[in-house]
C-alpha cells in the first residue's frame, strides 16, 4: 500500500474511533454536563454571548468550547452525539496538525509514525469522548507553536500570522494561559537557539493586532455587560486561584504529572526511557534545532503546571504532541517494535471504547441520564424537584426541569458571603431545609451517603420510590411525594 492511501487508512481508523458509539455514551457529572448545560441555555436564550448555567452568568471558560457544542447542538439537535462531536472532530484535526508539522520537518513517514502514536496514546483517544475544552486547546496551542517554528526556521514570515490568529483562539477557548504558555516556549527556545533577535522579525505590532481582533471583542462585551463579577471570578477564582490554591490538595504532589505522563503515553511511555538510556550510553548529546524546540515544547508544559497548586490530568495535555513526534524519531529504525505497539494501542483502544459504550447504553453509566429522562416525561411544571447529595446536573439537562439543592439555611448564607473561594464554582440553585414548600409535588433525589438525612425529613413514609439508579458502587434513588394530608 503507498503512503497516501496508507495515511488514509490511518485517518479513517481514527475518525471511526474518535466517532463511533457516541450518540450512546451519556453526559457525564460532574464537569462534562457543565460545558453542555451552558451551550445548552445559551442556545435557548438566543445569547451567544455570555456563558449561562441555571439562568445564571457562567465565567468558568472563555466562550469558543460552548459556541462548538452550541453549533453542535443548533445543527445536529440537543443530543449525546451532538454534545461529544466536536471534541471528536478537534482530536482528529489534531492528528492532521501533527502529521502535516512532523512531515514537513522529517518526512512523511515521521509525520504518520507521530498520527499513529498520538492517537494511540491513552490520554489522547479518551479526551477526545470528554466533553471538555482540551482537544480543541490542545489543537490551537499547538497549532501556534507549530506555526511559528515553520515561520521561524524556514523564513516563511506570514506563517506567524497563523500563530497569531491560533493563539488569539487558543485565549478564547481557555484564557490567558492560551497566550502565556506558547509565549514563554518560543522565548526559551529562542534564548537557547541565541537568537533572541528573531523576536524582532515576528511582525508583533501587526501580529498582537491580528492576535487581539481574533479574542479581545469577547473579552471586552464580557466586561461591559457584567463589570467586577467577570473580572474577579473569571480571572479571580478560575485563573489566580487555581494557580495559588488546591482545588483537590490529595493531587498537589511533586510526581503528578510524571505519573500523568506515563499513563496518558500509554503503550508508548517505555520510549522516553529508552531513548535516554541511548543517549546517556552513547554519550551524544548533541540536539538539532528541531529537536531543542520539541524538547522546549515538551519539557516546559508538565514542568510549569507542576508549580501551579490545582492539578488536572489534562493540563499537560498539550505536551503529548511533541512527544508523539519525539517518539517516531526514536522508533523510525525499530519498525516492527512500532508496529506492534501500534496494533495492541489501537485495540486496546477499541476494546475499552466499546465498552465504555456498550456500558453507557445498559445503564445510563452515570446516574443522571435515567433519573433525567423519567423526570422529562412525568413530572409537571407545578412539581418541586430537590436534591440531597452531591447535585447531579446531568438530571436538570437531560429533564429540561429546574433542580434545587438542598442544604442548611447557614450554609446557604455563607457561601454566598465568601469572597475568592472554591464555592464560587457552586452556581446551582439552592434551597434550605426550611423552604421546603410541602404543599406541592415533590421529587426528591436521594445520594446513597444522604440517606440519613433522607430519614430526618418531615414523614418520610410518604416518600414513594419511583426508581433507583447505579453508578458505579454508588445508588441513587428518586422519591416522590404528593400526600398532603
Amino acid at each position: 500500500m503507498d503512503k497516501p492511501k496508507f495515511a488514509s487508512v490511518v485517518f479513517s481508523a481514527f475518525a471511526l474511533l474518535f466517532f463511533l458509539g457516541n450518540g450512546l455514551i451519556p453526559i457525564s457529572d460532574p464537569v462534562e454536563v457543565n460545558y453542555a448545560m451552558t451551550a445548552k441555555e445559551m442556545l435557548e436564550s438566543g445569547d451567544y454571548v455570555s456563558p449561562r448555567i441555571y439562568g445564571n452568568p457562567w465565567f468558568d471558560k472563555p466562550v469558543f468550547f460552548y459556541w462548538e457544542i452550541l453549533a453542535a447542538f443548533k445543527f445536529i439537535g440537543i443530543t449525546d452525539f451532538a454534545a461529544r462531536f466536536f471534541p471528536a472532530l478537534m482530536s482528529l484535526l489534531g492528528l492532521f496538525l501533527i502529521y502535516i508539522f512532523a512531515g514537513i520537518l522529517y518526512g512523511k513517514r515521521i509525520g504518520i509514525y507521530s498520527v499513529i502514536i498520538l492517537g494511540t496514546s491513552l490520554i489522547y483517544w479518551c479526551l477526545s469522548k470528554l466533553i471538555i475544552t482540551d482537544t480543541t486547546l490542545f489543537f490551537f496551542m499547538n497549532g501556534t507553536l507549530a506555526a511559528f517554528y515553520l515561520a521561524y526556521s524556514q523564513n516563511k514570515p506570514k506563517l506567524y500570522y497563523l500563530a497569531y490568529l491560533f493563539a488569539g483562539l487558543s485565549v478564547l477557548t481557555k484564557g490567558p494561559v492560551g497566550l502565556a504558555v506558547p509565549g514563554a516556549i518560543i522565548l526559551l527556545f529562542l534564548l537557547w537557539d541565541k537568537n533572541i533577535k528573531a523576536l524582532l522579525k515576528m511582525k508583533l505590532l501587526s501580529g498582537l493586532a491580528l492576535f487581539l481582533l481574533v479574542c479581545a471583542p469577547w473579552y471586552i462585551a464580557m466586561t461591559n455587560l457584567h463589570g467586577d463579577a467577570f473580572i474577579d471570578t473569571f480571572l479571580g477564582v478560575h485563573n489566580y486561584l487555581r494557580a495559588t490554591v488546591s482545588e483537590h490538595p490529595k493531587w498537589d504532589v511533586w510526581y503528578y504529572y510524571t505519573g500523568i505522563f506515563f499513563i496518558g503515553a500509554f503503550p508508548w511511555c517505555f520510549a522516553p526511557i529508552a531513548a535516554l538510556y541511548r543517549i546517556i550510553k552513547a554519550k551524544d548529546f548533541s540536539l538539532t534545532r528541531e529537536q531543542k524546540f520539541l524538547l522546549v515544547w515538551a519539557i516546559f508544559i508538565p514542568v510549569l503546571f507542576q508549580c501551579m497548586a490545582t492539578k488536572y490530568p489534562t493540563y499537560s495535555f498539550p505536551a503529548f504532541f511533541p512527544v508523539a513526534i519525539l517518539i517516531a524519531l526514536f522508533l523510525k529504525d525499530r519498525e516492527k517494535l512500532f508496529k506492534w505497539v501500534a496494533i495492541f494501542g489501537f485495540i486496546l483502544s477499541v476494546v475499552v471504547i466499546s465498552f465504555i459504550t456498550v456500558k453507557g447504553e445498559e445503564n445510563g453509566h452515570f446516574a443522571g441520564k435515567p433519573i433525567g429522562m423519567y423526570l422529562k416525561d412525568h413530572a409537571t411544571k407545578d412539581d418541586v424537584i430537590l436534591s440531597m447529595g452531591d447535585y447531579r446536573a446531568s438530571i436538570p439537562f437531560y429533564s429540561g426541569k429546574t433542580m434545587y439543592q438542598l442544604d442548611k439555611k447557614e450554609h446557604i448564607e455563607e457561601r454566598e458571603n465568601k469572597g475568592l473561594d472554591w464555592s464560587k464554582k457552586q452556581v446551582m440553585p439552592f434551597i434550605s431545609y426550611d423552604e421546603i414548600p410541602w404543599d406541592k409535588p415533590i421529587y426528591l433525589v436521594v445520594e446513597e451517603h444522604k440517606v440519613r438525612e433522607f430519614d430526618k425529613l418531615k414523614n418520610p413514609k410518604e416518600w414513594k420510590l419511583i426508581m433507583t439508579s447505579t453508578e458505579k458502587d454508588k445508588v441513587i434513588w428518586l422519591y416522590k411525594r404528593d400526600n398532603f394530608k
